[in-house]
């Protein structure tokens, strides 16, 4: 349907420009006469039979009154006083201006959109021990695939056997490949570079990455920032006040003594130079561009606000774990009160149920010695303390300090305090006041935190802070290497405390928090920006936040920044170039006689040249495979 309208737009604006043509040439060549008139009647039909149909739906509907309006009043006051060419100069121009500016915004949205012809039509199933070619759109979650080094994957996953490099820079931005194994996720649209793969569906089309992220962007695109809403506002008002202008205009002219013809030719020249069409549309031609480009760079604002408010962030707190962290701890140190192989197979089980770093690092320990796990029932979490459940024997518990505190476990004993020693984080289990054992993990910086964090700093962030659960001696240990100053470091934090931190920072100036979009969730809603780090494949995350990284690369946030620093900017210097051009316009309809054919050029070329600044950030570097190509 929208290719057939802008086919249509592209019609008629060119049988518009054929009839302004014609007349031309039989105006001012020897061309005989009798084409003048035809060609004069198609180019007010093509040109201005759509712009009144569009004006009229908008007043009977929204009662409010469209620029169209004003360009076939303008040109209708030119025909009337004998400037039948000049009309049809406003009307080509204005056509012109609106097929370009109409195919340049389809661009926009169409950046994301573009992502769905990359999802193959069909798959390799497994089926037993055979394979079989199948539609896409039938595979369902618990279904397994196979990707031949080279295959596009399909569908969401996660990889059942074998491993090797994806390229994940369609929907991450990252130019790098990735290298995936048994256990990790795939995403839709991703190309598998090497090896061959089983992945088991996590995930249909309709609830896949790529679905999720052009449904967000276009949740986003519909959702007016507040720039766009105020030049929305003034477009509709002012463009009442011109119509009113137009009219005092004509009254105070011909008071004056002017002949109908000279008052009415120089209203419809007002009428055209202080139309407010570039005002509108240097906003959106902005906005959107930046969100479709953003997007393409793995990026998800989850609309225009988002975007006008990051661009004004001075400062910037960040969860620790999984965020400026791998969160791929691994364990460093058990002590035991009995048998160190059932005591982890017995914490193992409570940690199952737990996504926490923390229980990836015990599963990942349980492997690695070849130990059975203890199942765990009835698992809940205690927020910022630690888990709780039973088994066979009874209750369990396992958590930091602030757990074994409150069920009253004494963890004095020597072996225990000397594991306490080390800047690493320290995990006590027990039943009631009872202290099975205790075990220490390591979380390591993630490779792009220390350049992220660099990156923002030198983008104009002046604040950063790091907030963190865990004892001081490991956050500082982890801030250590990412570079933060012992003043930017927050431990030992409740989530309670988060929010009151965040709120501190808030009061000097607008705020994002980064955190994983999942935990974290009043921190996230307190900041002026809540941003979720990762998000890739996972729904909670997606829509938790006003902006997600879809990769774990930090130095995407300050990209994100920077591209929002530059929206802004691009839609000042529209604002300033669109309001300019109508003063001077306007100044020169009234004082110094502007020709009404000018005053088209200068107005309808204004609107176009606003609409291709916006658009330049369509090619904005934030993409990582770009970033060397960046101005």
């Amino acid at each position: 349907m929208k290719r057939w309208i802008d086919t249509m737009d592209l019609a008629l604006s060119a049988l518009t420009a054929l009839g302004l043509i014609v007349a031309a040439l039989a105006h001012w060549t020897p061309m005989p006469d009798g084409f003048g008139p035809p060609a004069l009647i198609l180019a007010y039909l093509a040109g201005g039979v759509p712009a009144t149909l569009t004006a009229g739906r908008e007043l009977w509907r929204a009662r409010v009154f469209d620029i169209d309006l004003l360009m076939v009043v303008a040109a209708l006051a030119a025909l009337s006083v004998g400037a039948a060419i000049e009309g049809a100069v406003l009307l080509t121009l204005f056509s012109l201006s609106n097929t370009l500016e109409h195919r340049a915004m389809g661009r926009a949205r169409r950046a994301v959109e573009a992502l769905m012809a990359l999802r193959p039509d069909t798959a390799l199933k497994r089926e037993g021990d055979a394979l079989r070619e199948v539609a896409v759109a039938s595979l369902i979650p618990g279904d397994t695939v196979v990707l031949r080094p080279g295959a596009r994957v399909p569908v969401d996953g996660v990889i059942a056997s074998g491993d090797g490099a994806l390229d994940e820079s369609t929907i991450t931005g990252e130019s790098m490949p990735v290298h995936k194994a048994a256990g990790d996720p795939v995403f839709e649209a991703t190309v598998n570079l090497d090896g061959v793969l089983d992945v088991t569906v996590s995930h249909g089309t309709a609830e896949s990455t790529v679905a999720r992220m052009i449904a967000l962007v276009t949740d986003a695109q519909a959702a007016k920032a507040p720039s766009e809403r105020f030049s929305a506002w003034f477009g509709q008002r002012y463009t009442v006040a011109v119509l009113l202008g137009a009219s005092l205009a004509l009254g105070v002219f011909l008071l004056l003594g002017w002949s109908w013809d000279d008052a009415l030719y120089r209203s419809a020249t007002l009428l055209v130079a202080a139309s407010p069409c570039a005002v509108v549309i240097s906003v959106p031609a902005a906005i959107l561009s930046a969100l479709s480009a953003a997007a393409r760079g793995g990026v998800l604002f989850k609309g225009g606000a988002a975007l006008e408010t990051l661009a004004e962030v001075r400062a910037f707190a960040f969860d620790k774990t999984g965020t400026l962290t791998t969160g791929k701890a691994e364990v460093t140190g058990v002590w035991a009160a009995g048998d160190e192989d059932a005591f982890l197979s017995t914490l193992a089980g409570l940690e199952a149920h737990s996504e926490h770093p923390i229980g990836h690092a015990l599963r990942a320990e349980m492997t690695r010695r070849g130990l059975t796990i203890v199942a765990a029932q009835n698992v809940h979490a205690a927020p910022s303390e630690g888990i709780l459940g039973e088994d066979a024997q009874g209750a369990l518990w396992a958590g930091n300090a602030r757990m074994a505190a409150r069920m009253g476990a004494d963890v004095t004993r020597p072996a225990v305090t000397a594991l306490a020693d080390g800047a690493q984080t320290l995990i006590y289990a027990g039943r009631g006041a009872e202290l099975l054992g205790a075990v220490t993990v390591a979380d390591q910086p993630r490779p792009s935190s220390r350049a992220g964090l660099a990156a923002l700093r030198a983008g104009g962030i002046s604040e950063r802070a790091m907030m963190t659960g865990d004892r001081r001696a490991v956050a500082l240990r982890i801030g250590a290497d990412l570079g933060l100053e012992p003043d930017e470091i927050h431990a030992d934090l409740l989530p309670a405390d988060k929010v009151a931190l965040v709120a501190a920072m808030a009061a000097r100036g607008k705020v994002a928090f980064v955190g994983d979009g999942v935990n974290d969730a009043a921190a996230l809603a307190r900041a002026d920006v809540g941003i979720a780090m990762g998000a890739a494949g996972s729904e909670v995350a997606l829509q938790a936040a006003d902006v997600a990284l879809l990769s774990d690369d930090m130095t995407r946030l300050a990209e994100a920044h920077r591209l929002a620093r530059r929206t802004a900017r691009i839609v000042k210097q529209n604002l300033i170039f669109a309001l300019g051009a109508m003063a001077v316009l306007v100044t020169g309809g009234l004082f110094f006689e502007l020709p009404l054919p000018l005053a088209v050029i200068g107005h309808e070329g204004g609107t176009v040249l606003v609409v291709l600044n916006g658009l330049r950030l369509l090619g904005d570097p934030i993409r990582a495979d770009r970033s060397h190509n960046r101005r």
